[in-house]
C-alpha cells in the first residue's frame, strides 16, 4: 500500500514528517515498544515523545530495534513543566537524550508556557539548535501572546507549535498568526480522544470514500497543511491512521469538517494551569 509519507518544510529547510506517531500515554513497556516498532515497520517516521510521558526509554529502543537508520527518522521529544528555566532544561535535555539513547534530536519542545520561564526554556533551546544537539527549534501549547512574548528575545523563532487541534478545536487564528510568522502547526489530541468518531457527518464523508471517521479526520488535517500525530498501541489503527494517501476531501467536505468547529478542548487550557 501506498503509505502518507508526505513531509512539511520548516522555517530552517529541515523536511519534517507531516504524519507522525503520538505516544502519550503510553506507559507498559511491551506494548510501548511493539505500538513504536509496529509503526515504523509499515512506515511511520516521526515518532513524537515527551519526558512527562515516561516512555524515552522505550521509544529509543524500539528505534534501535527497528534497522532504520537514524537519518531517515524524525524523532521530537519535550521538557516537563518543573524542568523548565535556562540552565534546568539543558540538564532535561541531557536526560532526555540519554533516555532515547541517542546524539540529537529532530525537535525540542517546551511543553507548556509556564509563567516567568518559558522564555528562559526557549533560550536555552535555542542554545541546543546553536549547538546542533536539536535540528529545530519548537514550543508546544502556547498561544499568540506567550509567541509574541517569545519573539522580543529570541534570535530564532519556534519552528513549530503542537497545539490541541480537531475539527471541535480548530484554532482557526492561532493557525493564521502561526502561517504569518512561518511556524509549522502540529496537532495533538488530533482524533479529539474519540470523541468524534460516532459524528454524523464525517460518518457521511466516510462513507463516500469507503474511509472511516478517523481516516477522515486525518485527511482533514493533512490538507489545512498540518503535522498530525495520532496516538494508537492497537495495530490495525496504527495501520489505518496512515492509510489516507488514497483519497482527498473536497472543498466542500474541508467546509463541512470545519464547521464542526465549537472550540472545545479535550485537554487543559494554556491559560488555565499553574504547573500542570
Amino acid at each position: 500500500m501506498n503509505y502518507y509519507n508526505e513531509t512539511f518544510r520548516l522555517a530552517n529547510g529541515i523536511e519534517m514528517p507531516q504524519f507522525g506517531l503520538g505516544v502519550y500515554k503510553m506507559t507498559d513497556t511491551e506494548e510501548t515498544i511493539k505500538a513504536i516498532s509496529y509503526a515504523l515497520e509499515v512506515g511511520y517516521r516521526a515518532i513524537d515523545t515527551a519526558a512527562i510521558y515516561e516512555n524515552e526509554e522505550e521509544t529509543g529502543e524500539a528505534i534501535r530495534n527497528s534497522g532504520i537508520a537514524r537519518s531517515e527518522l524524525f524523532i521530537t521529544s519535550k521538557v516537563w513543566n518543573t524542568d523548565q528555566g535556562y540552565d534546568e532544561t539543558l540538564r532535561a535535555f541531557e536526560i532526555s537524550l540519554e533516555k532515547l539513547g541517542m546524539d540529537y534530536l529532530d525537535l525540542y519542545l517546551t511543553h507548556w508556557p509556564v509563567a516567568d520561564k518559558f522564555v528562559d526554556t526557549y533560550r536555552a533551546i535555542e542554545r541546543l539548535y546553536d549547538e546542533k544537539l536539536i535540528r529545530a527549534t519548537g514550543v508546544s501549547n502556547h498561544h499568540e501572546h506567550h509567541l509574541n512574548k517569545l519573539f522580543q528575545t529570541a534570535n530564532v523563532k519556534p519552528m513549530v507549535n503542537q497545539i490541541e487541534l480537531h475539527p471541535r478545536l480548530s484554532q482557526e487564528a492561532l493557525r493564521n498568526f502561526c502561517q504569518r510568522h512561518d511556524i509549522a502547526v502540529t496537532s495533538w489530541s488530533p482524533l479529539a480522544r474519540g470523541v468524534l468518531l460516532d459524528d454524523p457527518t464525517l460518518m457521511e464523508i466516510g462513507a463516500k470514500y469507503g474511509k472511516s471517521p478517523a481516516q477522515v479526520i486525518i485527511r482533514w488535517h493533512l490538507q489545512h497543511r498540518l503535522i498530525v500525530i495520532p496516538k494508537s498501541v492497537t495495530p490495525e489503527r496504527i495501520l489505518s491512521n496512515i492509510d489516507v494517501n488514497d483519497f482527498e476531501l473536497t472543498i466542500q467536505d474541508m467546509m463541512k469538517i470545519d464547521s464542526l468547529n465549537r472550540n472545545e478542548r479535550t485537554g487543559t487550557n494554556p491559560e488555565k494551569f499553574d504547573t500542570i
